[in-house]
């Protein structure tokens, strides 16, 4: 449970890191459109989710669907592609290295 989200996966911490992702900036969560829960990453969800893997189409951008680790603060797609790698709400980096997986997650 981070922020009273659960967040399922492997071996998630409190700040949403994994056993896949585990670094000081790995500190977000995406809920995936298929299942509507939360996962640190696609190999958790792999792992541990639906087995229906989809990624969230462009219309649906405006959705709450990424959870900042460390004050619990949701972000819309829109916000969190448009956020610098940075929690518009605690000002705390994300992992940079994530945008090269967003195809994994939004469409």
């Amino acid at each position: 449970m981070s922020h009273h989200h659960a967040v399922k996966g492997v071996r998630v911490d409190a700040e949403t890191r994994c056993a896949h992702y585990h670094s000081p900036i790995d500190r977000i969560a995406i809920k995936f459109f298929c299942c509507q829960h939360y996962f640190p990453c696609f190999e958790c969800h792999q792992a541990t989710g639906c087995g229906n893997h989809q990624v969230w189409p462009k219309d649906q951008f405006q959705e709450k669907a990424v959870l900042c680790g460390s004050c619990g603060h949701e972000l819309t797609i829109d916000e969190y592609l448009a956020c610098a790698s940075t929690c518009p709400n605690c000002s705390l980096s994300f992992n940079p290295g994530c945008s090269v997986h967003k195809q994994l997650y939004f469409g």
